[in-house]
This record gives structure tokens, sequence and C-alpha cells, in this order.
């Protein structure tokens, strides 16, 4: 009996362990999509494994970052070149650099890339589109960023910049799709007014756009008349009700002050914060998530705002002091923003919110950044009108804002059915 029940204890330890390879495998744990069919398939997975078809025997151009990665973390950069099937020519950066080594709105020149040796021509010197120069020895444009679901992130317009190029000098142009990390259901604030048309917002789309990049780039092409021979290699398994952690993907830092999901949840609001004479956190281990000036009382403030009660956030009175950018050095008090319920959440009134109690409380301290000589504010680029400002200047309600807005927002959500993949 106890021989029995020895060799039945034994059968069992051995099926559980082998179970346990067997779910591995089968691409249970993070990196494995290619093991299982249900899980998430990026653009370039989707392009190595099925569709290389489209880029062989050509020769390859490819816009990327450090985000231009596949499943199990290669970069797409070392991926091309390293294939023998595939001509990788030149590459492309946008802000940030190809690397993601430059901070926001610094200057990139011309280089090689060290790993291997290509030419790096970037989007974000001289000029933000290529030019036929940096195209001559391209046949077919590559374009897999990660984007954060804001119209404001630049790389959305590196990637219509681009198109417009390709168009110009006849070369195909192939998005490698990726997910919003803010999902695909939610459209969020006003559309922008094309008379404040910058590289923070070059077309009239809504602050928050539930988009993906190929969907974006499939709405640019035709609603605003770019032309270019597209063609979006989709994801496999995206569903537009996924925020990024509702996947198996590890998040690489998009740009050097979006180093987690955290910052994107609260990005499309927070960032409004840019075009105010306050911290936006950068310098801080947590941007845009972190707000405060040395003028601002941080107990009082995080009171008035939870005093709003908010859906799916809290404010937690906090002081810092940034390394870089705004009040470099210098001690602020503000808040913290903590989204509690991703799903209930609304950045784009949160930070009108933020934006408004700041000036209410501070009036002679709080400032909008000057105007240029168009009468423009940064603020005005952000928001994507110049007529918010002014309601926040008269002392209008954010719901009032909210229902001037709310026709636009309509009519954009109609377009937008149009492009829309998943």
């Amino acid at each position: 009996m106890k021989k029995s029940l020895i060799m039945l204890l034994t059968v069992v330890m051995v099926l559980t362990s082998l179970s346990a390879v067997f779910a591995d495998k089968g691409g249970n744990g993070k990196g494995k999509g290619k093991g299982n069919p249900n899980e998430l398939q990026l653009g370039v997975d989707v392009l190595l494994d099925e569709q290389k078809d489209l880029i062989e025997g050509k020769r390859v151009g490819l816009i990327t970052n450090p985000t231009g990665v596949d499943q199990e973390l290669n970069s797409i950069v070392d991926l091309l070149h390293n294939d023998p099937d595939v001509e990788l020519t030149a590459l492309y950066g946008p802000e940030h650099g190809v690397r993601g080594d430059a901070q926001a709105g610094a200057y990139v020149e011309f280089y090689n890339d060290e790993t291997t040796g290509l030419p790096v021509y970037s989007l974000y010197g001289q000029t933000r589109k290529p030019t036929p120069e940096m195209l001559e020895n391209v046949d077919v444009l590559l374009f897999d960023i990660q984007d954060v679901g804001t119209r404001f992130y630049t790389y959305i317009y590196t990637m219509a910049y681009a198109m417009e190029a390709a168009k110009e000098n006849d070369i195909e142009f192939i998005v490698l799709d990726r997910p919003n990390p803010l999902g695909g259901h939610k459209v969020e604030g006003p559309v922008l007014d094309r008379e404040y048309s910058s590289f923070v917002g070059n077309y009239p789309i809504p602050l928050r756009h539930g988009m993906t990049v190929g969907e974006l780039a499939k709405l640019f092409n035709e609603e605003f008349e770019i032309g270019a021979d597209l063609t979006v290699v989709e994801m496999d398994g995206w569903k537009r009700n996924m925020y990024y952690d509702d996947t198996d993907l590890e998040f690489v830092l998009p740009s050097p002050n979006m180093p987690t999901l955290d910052t994107a949840l609260v990005y499309p609001g927070a960032a409004l914060i840019e075009g105010t004479n306050l911290s936006e956190g950068r310098g801080t281990t947590k941007p845009f998530e972190l707000i405060g000036a040395p003028f601002v009382n941080s107990t009082e403030f995080a009171a008035v705002l939870n005093e709003l009660d908010l859906p799916g956030v809290t404010f937690r009175a906090a002081s810092f002091t940034p390394s870089i950018s705004k009040h470099a050095g210098k001690l602020s008090h503000g808040v913290q923003i903590h989204v509690t319920n991703k799903k209930s959440y609304i950045p784009v009134e949160t930070g009108l919110h933020i934006v408004k109690t700041l000036h209410d409380m501070y009036p002679d301290d709080f400032e909008f950044r000057a105007e240029n000589s168009a009468g423009i504010s940064f603020f005005d680029n952000l928001i994507g009108n110049g007529w918010i400002r002014e309601a926040i200047e008269n002392g209008d309600s954010v719901k009032d804002m909210e229902k001037e807005w709310k026709d636009e927002l309509k009519e954009f959500e109609k377009v937008r059915k149009d492009y829309l993949i998943y």
C-alpha cells in the first residue's frame, strides 16, 4: 500500500512538472505571443512572420525609436539589419532620436548609428520632413513607433510629414501598428482649430483621439489628402477596450519623460501644465504626475482638487525639486495625481480643472506662457484653440467648456468610424 502511494505521488509530481513546461511554451508568460495564436501580435511581428514580402527586394528606410521592438523586446533596427532578406539602408529619428537619448525639444543632428553603421537622419533637426536627399537610397519607408494616444505627442506628425515626403518622392509607406496605451474607445477634449496648428497639434483631432497609429495614418492620408501609397500592417489580437496593461507587452518608455503607463494615463490633461509657469514634473521620477511651483500651498491645493470629486482620481499633497526645466533646483509644492480607476478617469477634464483651480487660487502668481507675435500662447497650441484660455480667465466652468466643444467632438467621432481597424 505504501509503495503504491509513493508511485502515485511520483506520477502526480511528474505530470505537474510537464504541465508547467508546456504552459510556458504555450505562451502564458510575457513576450511569448508567437507561441499562442490568442495573444496579441504587434505589426512588426506580423510583418516579419507573415508579410515580409512587403519589403523583400526593396531598399528600406526605417523611422523608429527605442519603442520599435518585437514581442521579445528585440529592436526592429537589429532585426532588419541582421535579416539576409532585407536591405535596410537608412534610419530616421523623431523627437528624442532613434535611441531615445535626447530631451524634449533638443536639436538632433545627422550621425551614423554606432551599432549598424547606417546613416541616421534627424526628423527633429533642420527639417521635420524627409528631404529628397534623405530618401535617395530608399524604395519603402517603414514607421514603427509607439504612440501614447494624445494629440500633442509629436510622433504622429513625424509620421504624417514622412507620408507627405513618401508621396512626393514615389515611395511606399508602411505603418507597423501598435496599441493605443489608453485604449481605443474613449475620445475626449476639443478638436483642434486649424488656426492653432503646430508640431504639437497639426490636424483637427481631439486631445484624446482613441486611435492607433495605423488608424491615424489612414485618417490623415484620406481626410487631409496626403495621398501616400499607404499600407498598415495590422496587429493581431488587439481589442479597443484594451489599455496597455491589458496586453502581455512590456512598456518601453517612448520618450525620456514618459517612463510608465501611469504617465501616459495622466498626460492628455496634465501636460496642459506645460502651457503655464508651473512645473509639470520634468526632472523628477514622476513627470506629469507631479505638478507644482514654489508659490503653491500643497495641502490647500490638494484639498480643493479632491473636493471636486473627479472620477477615478485622487490628489495627494506633494513637494518636489525638479532637476531640469521649470523651477529647476527650487523646492516646489503641489500635488501628485493618483489614478485610482483608469476606466472612469477623464484626463482632459481633470487637467482643465487643475489649470482652472491654479488660476483661481493664485491669481497673482499663476501665468499662462507668454503669447507670440500672433497672440498665441503655448497653452493655446496644446489645447488647440484660443477660447479656452479666455474662458479660464473669465471664470467659466469646465462643464461649460465641455458643452462648447461637444458638437465638434461628435462630428469627429463620425469621421473616425470610417478608419477604425479593430
